[in-house]
């Protein structure tokens, strides 16, 4: 049987720390308000959900058994993020009475933000270390699966929304295009910086 308090911090702790997720939500909330990221948000919760159900049900076993996939779908995910971080850097920006750059649209909503669970470097860190560190041999998996899964879950919105209104108050902060640009910048270049880890 999983044990909810351990497995409830672990995710927390997961969830809340900067990364290639927290990241965009804060930089879109920055530009849209938290109501403008609400689908990407739900992305994420939804497609990790999922990812840990089907990794840990024994999707990890193929992958890390295969060096060359493994890398290829590393070095995919880098791309992928070094991409977002420059469309982050240079999304249009405005001021609050509307003037600036043109229409600006959020990073993701919910389709891309699952599907991109499955190329985020830090997703696959966690999906790969939770299963065996939070199951016990000799129990059905599927549950225990299932329990993890629903933890993610359960803490994820609540984890994003942190994000999310730090990006929110930022933007209302930082009124001008030119700040507002600075901030963009600043969060694109820390999600090139959580690569680092990652990609050791």
């Amino acid at each position: 049987m999983t044990e909810w308090l351990p497995l409830l911090g672990f995710a927390i702790a997961t969830s809340v720390t900067p990364g290639p997720n927290v990241l965009m939500v804060a930089a879109g909330a920055a530009s849209h308000g938290v109501r403008g990221v609400v689908p990407h948000m739900l992305g994420i919760t939804g497609g990790f959900g999922a990812m840990l159900l089907l990794v840990g049900l024994g999707l990890a076993g193929p992958l890390a058994a295969s060096v060359w996939l493994h890398e290829a779908m590393r070095w995919a995910g880098a791309a992928w993020l070094l991409w977002l971080a420059w469309k982050i850097a240079s999304a249009p920006v405005s001021d609050r009475k509307g003037a600036g750059e043109g229409p600006r649209r959020p990073p993701m909503g919910f389709r891309s933000a699952a599907l991109f669970q499955w190329v985020n470097p830090k997703a696959w860190m966690i999906a790969a270390a939770v299963t065996p560190a939070f199951t016990r041999a000799g129990e059905p998996l599927l549950p225990q699966v299932v329990a993890i899964s629903a933890a993610f879950i359960a803490v994820s919105l609540p984890c994003l929304l942190v994000w999310a209104g730090i990006g929110a108050g930022a933007g209302r902060l930082l009124r001008s295009p030119g700040r507002l640009r600075a901030f963009n910048i600043l969060m694109a270049l820390l999600l090139v910086a959580s690569l680092v880890p990652m990609l050791r």
